[in-house]
């Protein structure tokens, strides 16, 4: 078994995937309208479908507004550097809602970013060997 995806719920399809693709860098991978559903699926990521795990962007027509609720937590992304890529993202337009830093009570460094959507990313640095 391995890890497929994880599916987000979008209001806006195109905002959403300019926000994956430009300020976070992950390619847009398939994009496919459902006619009949009323509803469109857009895979992005950092490397291919077969080899990594990807986000699914779902788009339904009718729906204007989602309540994220207070169960999702967040999708994590490993990155060279927690502080400089805070400073791409918001440079890039990202809304960066907690700065690079240890986490409490730790040395981790994290950061958090929100998409469009309200959905919380977790920016960590990368795990020296050892």
């Amino acid at each position: 078994m391995r890890l497929l995806h994880t599916m987000l719920r979008v209001t806006d399809l195109d905002e959403s995937i300019r926000f994956y693709t430009e300020v976070l860098g992950m390619k847009l991978l398939r994009r496919k309208d459902y006619p009949a559903g009323k509803f469109t699926l857009a895979f992005v990521g950092y490397g291919s479908e077969a080899e990594q795990a990807v986000i699914e962007l779902t788009h339904n027509w009718d729906v204007d507004h989602y309540d994220l609720g207070n169960a999702y937590g967040h999708i994590a992304l490993e990155v060279d550097d927690v502080y400089e890529a805070c400073e791409k993202i918001k440079s890039r337009g990202g809304k960066v809602v907690r700065e690079a830093g240890p986490m409490k009570g730790g040395t981790t460094v994290l950061a958090f970013v929100e998409d469009p959507d309200g959905y919380k990313i977790e920016l960590l640095g990368r795990k020296q060997a050892g």
